[in-house]
C-alpha cells in the first residue's frame, strides 16, 4: 500500500469519542510504521460528536450558554467557519443531561437548542447545520420554535408551557415575531431518522420509551404532538408531518422542516462535507473507519457506512475498527470493508473492551498496520 493512511471513525459510545478513537488507533499505526503519513478526520452521523468532527475539520468553537431539557444552564459549543455554524441539539437538548434514573420525557424541551441557533445567527452565519441526534424532548420543537420568537398559545390565547406534555392545549402558533434572520438562512436537518412525526413510527410511539415515557405517557406525548401539528400546519400552510425526518429528536425535525422551511439530508454525509474528508481522501492508500458496534444498523446512514461507501467509490480499500462486530464478512464485503477489527476478537470481557478501548485499540492499530502497510 502507497500514501497516506486516512482514520476516520465515529466515537465508541460510552468508551471513546471519535477523536479518541483516532489518536488510538494511530498510535498503533505509528508503532508499526512510523515513516507512514497519517490523516485524521474524526466523524459523527449528526448526534454527539458532530461540533468536534466540524472543529476538526477547520470551524472554530464558540461557547454558548443555553438551557438545558428540563431548565437548568447548560454550556455548549456551537462550530462556526465564514458563514456557516454547526449546532448540535444533544449538547444542548440532549438526554445525555438528564439523570439517568429522573427523565423527564413530558417536560422536556427544545429551547436550548433555539438559543444555540440564535447564537449560530448572531456569529453571522446563514446556513445552520442542525445536528440532531440524542434528544431528551418530544415537544415537536416548539421550545425552538419560541426561543425564536413564535409564540404557542391555548384556545384562549394565553402561552403554552414548555414541554410535550403541554402541548395537548396548543391551539395556534403565532409566527409574526420569527427572528427576521431566520428568512435568508438555510436549515440543514443532518439526521438518520427517516420517521414520521406520528402514528406506530412517529416520535412519541418509537423513541418515547427511550426517554422514558410510559404507555401511559407516550399516549399523551402521541396527543400533543397531533394538537400541535394541527396549529403548526394551520400557521405554515405545511403539510410535513409525513415527511422523513419530521419525527427525529420528538418532533424538532418537523418545526425545522414547516416552520424554518429546512431540509433534512443525511447525517453522516453533512459531516464528511463539513469535515473536509474529500480532500483528505485525495491520495489515500488506505482508510480505517468504526464505531463501537458494527451491525446492520451502521449499514442504514451511520458514519462508518457513508466513509466506507466514498472510498470504494475513490477505489481506496477501507477497512474498520469496532467495539463489537456483528456484521458477517459478506455484509462488510458489500459495505465496502475489506477487515474488520473488533476489541471483543481480542478481549472477550465486555467491561474490560469499555474500560480500556484506548489500549486495545491501539494494538488493534498494530495489527492492521502489520496486514495492511
Amino acid at each position: 500500500m502507497a500514501g497516506p493512511v486516512l482514520i476516520a471513525p465515529d466515537k465508541f459510545k460510552g468508551s471513546l469519542t471519535a477523536p479518541g478513537v483516532v489518536e488510538a488507533v494511530a498510535a498503533g499505526i505509528r508503532r508499526e510504521r512510523p515513516d507512514v503519513e497519517i490523516r485524521e478526520v474524526p466523524v459523527a452521523d449528526g448526534g454527539d460528536g458532530t461540533v468536534q468532527a466540524a472543529v476538526a475539520g477547520g470551524f472554530r468553537r464558540l461557547p454558548v450558554q443555553a438551557t438545558g431539557p428540563v431548565g437548568d444552564p447548560v454550556d455548549a459549543w456551537i462550530a462556526v467557519r465564514e458563514r456557516t455554524a454547526v449546532v448540535e441539539l444533544a449538547a444542548v437538548s440532549g438526554l445525555v443531561l438528564l439523570d439517568f434514573d429522573e427523565p423527564a420525557p413530558l417536560a422536556a424541551s427544545s429551547e436550548g437548542t433555539g438559543e444555540a441557533i440564535r447564537a449560530a445567527l448572531d456569529a453571522g452565519a446563514r446556513t445552520v447545520v442542525l445536528g440532531i441526534g440524542g434528544s431528551a424532548c418530544t415537544d415537536g420543537g416548539a421550545g425552538m420554535l419560541t426561543v425564536l420568537g413564535a409564540r404557542v398559545l391555548d384556545a384562549a390565547g394565553n402561552p403554552v408551557p414548555p414541554g410535550g406534555g403541554p402541548l395537548v392545549n396548543a391551539a395556534e402558533l403565532d409566527l409574526s415575531g420569527l427572528d427576521p434572520r431566520l428568512a435568508d438562512t438555510e436549515v440543514v436537518l443532518a439526521s438518520d431518522v427517516d420517521n414520521p412525526l406520528l402514528g406506530e413510527r412517529g416520535a412519541a410511539r418509537v423513541y418515547g420509551p427511550q426517554k422514558g415515557a410510559d404507555a401511559d405517557q407516550v399516549e399523551r406525548l402521541e396527543a400533543a404532538l397531533t394538537a400541535w401539528e394541527g396549529a403548526v400546519r394551520a400557521a405554515t400552510g405545511r403539510d410535513v408531518a409525513a415527511e422523513p425526518g419530521a419525527g427525529a429528536a420528538g418532533g424538532v425535525g418537523f418545526a425545522v422542516l414547516a416552520a424554518l422551511g429546512g431540509r433534512m439530508r443525511p447525517g453522516a454525509e453533512v459531516v464528511l462535507e463539513i469535515a473536509g474528508f474529500e480532500e483528505q481522501l485525495a491520495g489515500a492508500g488506505l482508510v480505517v473507519t468504526g464505531e463501537g458496534s458494527l451491525d446492520e444498523q451502521t449499514l442504514h446512514g451511520k458514519g462508518p457506512a457513508a466513509v466506507a461507501g466514498r472510498a470504494a467509490a475513490a477505489s481506496v480499500p477501507a477497512v474498520a475498527v469496532a467495539g463489537r462486530n456483528l456484521l458477517s464478512a459478506e455484509r462488510a464485503e458489500q459495505a465496502g470493508l475489506r477487515a474488520v477489527y473488533a476489541l471483543s476478537d481480542v478481549e472477550p470481557d465486555a467491561d474490560r473492551c469499555m474500560r480500556e478501548a484506548g489500549a486495545l485499540l491501539t494494538g488493534l492499530g498494530e495489527q492492521l498496520a502489520r496486514d495492511w502497510l
